[in-house]
């Protein structure tokens, strides 16, 4: 074997190594943990490659996408829209997604990004149509689920997944924000005016009570009184019919002494003209007390 042949040999040798290393080069790939990669052959799906090691045909198969799982998030966008009361708000809204089947997300739809952000807006103007003004602020949580669950049915064809849906603001005009301060004053008037009014009727509702309260105690005094000179009454009365006329010649000589006592206070400057009966009368009762 001469020479030429040797070198035409080991050159066969080395092609022969060279297209295997690139076959192998070729025929394995390695996807990060991040990513899924969409093999296409002559120009169709062939199959999806996950993470790690995968092998393909060399020369046949080619990775034509490589997609990202990693969740996304779209612009804060703001779209217009009008509340069942007829009041024009600008709502902004937020998207988070990731792709979960790269093969829909590549061949069904071109622009991913800008379909979700016009299905949103779409099913955002719907939703807070059906509600009033109040109600979108009031309700917030409960808009934000049912877009998430409108968006998440509306972009299932395109392999992914909407994991969070955000309303971020909702904003009033200029004039339909004055309106509402206007009203907002007006109904803090309102408020004052009532409590201020429950606060006087209060004042009169215990005002009456607390006369009743007197009055009862009064009539309860006038009650007693009444009862305690009953009562004295009913003892003379036993005197009388135990003693007879003296008792209640007794009692009458005590009335006149503190008649007498009554007309004599004074502060000593004065003049007391006595009736002779008067003094008559006393000497009756002195004369009583003493025989008693």
């Amino acid at each position: 074997m001469d020479l030429s042949q040797i070198s035409g040999s080991n050159a066969v040798l080395v092609a022969i190594a060279v297209f295997i290393i690139i076959c192998i080069f070729l025929g394995v790939r390695i996807v990060p943990q991040s990513e899924k990669h969409v093999v296409e052959r002559f120009g169709r799906l062939k199959s999806v490659l996950g993470p790690g090691i995968n092998f393909v045909v060399p020369f046949l198969d080619r990775v034509a996408h490589r997609v990202s799982v990693l969740e996304r998030q779209l612009p804060s966008a703001s779209q217009d829209a009008i509340t069942a009361d007829n009041v024009l708000v600008k709502v902004e809204t937020s998207v988070f997604y990731r792709v979960t089947e790269p093969e829909k997300t590549v061949y069904r739809i071109r622009d991913i990004d800008g379909a979700i952000a016009t299905t949103v807006a779409g099913i955002v103007r719907s939703e807070i149509g059906k509600l009033e003004l109040d109600q979108v602020q009031s309700n917030r949580s409960s808009l934000i689920e049912r877009v998430k669950e409108q968006v998440a049915a509306m972009v299932d064809d395109w392999g992914v997944e909407v994991t969070r849906a955000e309303i971020l603001d909702v904003n009033l005009d200029d004039a339909t924000r004055s309106a509402m301060l206007q009203q907002l004053n007006a109904e803090r008037a309102r408020r004052a005016q009532v409590t201020e009014a429950e606060g006087k009727k209060r004042a009169v509702e215990l005002q009456a009570d607390a006369e009743l309260y007197q009055a009862e105690q009064q009539a309860k005094a006038k009650r007693v009184t009444a009862e305690a000179e009953a009562f004295a009454t009913a003892v003379i009365s036993a005197a009388i019919a135990d003693n007879g006329l003296a008792a209640a010649q007794y009692q009458v000589a005590l009335k006149q002494v503190a008649a007498l006592e009554s007309v004599a206070k004074g502060n000593g400057k004065q003049t007391i003209l006595v009736p002779a009966q008067a003094l008559e009368a006393f000497g009756n009762a002195f004369n009583m007390l003493k025989g008693k």
